[in-house]
């Protein structure tokens, strides 16, 4: 099992303590639908996403790659919460 991103730490799901955490990666293109990281692309190369979920619970979790995530603070599309 393969999990990254912060429940790599504990191994377990945050919602529910199950440790049945199941991965795969998937595209941040939509395809048909919105790129869901806007401005984190390169030219036709598009960001993954490790999407986690808990067998137990259903808690899914997707965590941006790191490459993506170096772009964060120097794009106009993202903006800091607070």
């Amino acid at each position: 099992m393969l999990v990254r991103g912060n429940m790599n730490a504990r191994a377990k799901c945050p919602e529910c303590g199950g440790a049945e955490l199941f991965s795969t990666e998937v595209s941040s293109y939509g395809g048909y639908g919105p790129v869901l990281l806007p401005g984190l692309h390169s030219w036709m190369s598009y960001p993954n996403f490790e999407v986690v979920v808990c067998a137990g619970c259903g808690l899914t979790r997707f965590y941006a790659e790191e490459k993506a995530r170096t772009k964060l603070s120097s794009t106009k599309q993202w903006k800091r919460s607070s």
